[in-house]
């Protein structure tokens, strides 16, 4: 093989492949300067018997290896974006703030109500939802010939959450098309029952579509380019998950319950409380903190088994506030540690051996995906319909 027949491969001298290149730009640059590659370039030209005589001074120009070598360096550390890639690039960021505007629209109360100027709430909502179909689709049209990869793959996700609640938007008039798009029917939309519109995009219920949407939206708009800038210090997000497997296990375990002893040793009835809420104090905080690193993951894994741990939360939220636990509309937990403290810690201890092991469970599994799977390649596709680019972590409906 020529040298030059290596320059057409996925494994180039200036390729992609990592440590299948011939040399990497920072490590090999010495070698460039020493003249080896240089000589391998003379005398691939010199060999060259399509070369004529008459050649221009410009040809001559380009034909020389250290012209070659230099611009084949600058290509490479000065990629170009097309055109068409720098608009789309434009059209997702733009689209990414629209489609936020239009979907807090329609997660606004307001929105459901007759105005004293005299738009009917119908009237309001058909307005706010043509608005969001619009955007949505603005957004991911753009989404797939864009290269800001980071952006692209929260967009995938809000493809796939889309698909998974085709039925109820189905029921107001929403279709998905093959392309991934959405088309409104407005007649039908404006004689639906506006209160099922306002539940699938309620901002109270954090599992609601809408509430999906927004996270979606909101992360894709806070990150840029095709890698994180993010100088976040907070606790990482495996750190986090790791730990609130083990205060999980800890709320649940029987260890943590045993009864106080005397000055005798002889055991009594009441239960080490201090010991209890600091273990339950830590579980609150290792919780938030997994999700505030977490949401912002562009791994499947991570966000699925992140939404299986607020689906459970969200349907114990009732047992959770007898203990003085209670959860935000974003499904973050705060302690009330006096309520705590009042409570029966046998009653603690029960409850927690079901929910506490459950979030322990997907606690470990997004721990997992933060690590050992982070860089799988699991691309999303439904029948080629909603294949985004650099969307490969992104294959759960979330």
């Amino acid at each position: 093989m020529s040298f030059f027949g290596n320059f057409g491969s996925s494994d180039s001298l200036f390729g992609t492949s990592g440590s299948n290149n011939l040399f990497s730009l920072a490590s090999e640059m010495s070698m460039i300067k020493s003249g080896s590659y240089k000589k391998l370039l003379k005398a691939h030209y010199s060999g060259d018997s399509s070369k004529t005589s008459g050649s221009t001074s410009s040809s001559k120009r380009n034909d020389n290896p250290d012209y070659i070598l230099d611009k084949l360096i600058r290509d490479k550390m000065n990629p170009k974006v097309s055109e068409e890639a720098q608009q789309a690039n434009s059209n997702l960021t733009t689209g990414l703030s629209y489609l936020k505007s239009s979907v807090s629209t329609l997660q606004n109360a307001n929105t459901y109500k007759d105005t004293e100027n005299g738009s009917s709430a119908t009237d309001k909502v058909v307005s706010a939802m043509k608005s969001y179909v619009n955007d949505y689709n603005t957004t991911v049209t753009a989404a797939k010939k864009s290269t800001l990869s980071n952006k692209t793959g929260y967009v995938a996700n809000m493809m796939s959450t889309t698909a998974a609640y085709a039925d109820q938007l189905s029921e107001l008039g929403i279709s998905i098309q093959r392309n991934g798009t959405l088309q409104l029917d407005e007649k039908k939309l404006k004689s639906a029952d506006l209160s099922k519109v306002q539940d699938l995009f309620s901002a109270d219920n954090v599992m609601s579509y809408g509430s999906k949407i927004s996270s979606r939206v909101r992360f894709a708009g806070s990150v840029s380019g095709s890698a994180s800038s993010s100088t976040e210090t907070k606790k990482p997000a495996d750190a986090s998950a790791s730990d609130l497997k083990t205060d999980s296990k800890a709320l649940a375990a029987d260890e943590l319950y045993a009864k106080v002893k005397d000055a005798n040793g002889n055991e009594t009835d009441a239960y080490d409380v201090e010991k209890i809420l600091s273990t339950a104090k830590s579980f609150v905080s290792n919780y938030n903190g997994m999700f505030d690193a977490a949401e912002s993951s562009s791994n499947s894994g991570v966000s699925a088994n992140l939404s299986y741990i607020k689906q459970k939360t969200a349907d114990n939220v009732a047992k959770l506030e007898q203990f003085g636990f209670s959860v935000d509309k974003n499904g973050r937990m705060k302690l009330d540690a006096d309520k705590f403290k009042d409570s029966d810690m046998s009653k603690v201890q029960s409850f927690f051996k079901d929910y506490g092991s459950f979030v322990a469970n997907y606690a470990s599994r997004v721990n997992y995906y933060l690590t050992t799977n982070a860089g799988a390649s699991n691309s999303y596709t439904s029948n080629a319909a909603y294949n985004v680019q650099a969307a490969s972590n992104y294959n759960e409906a979330v």
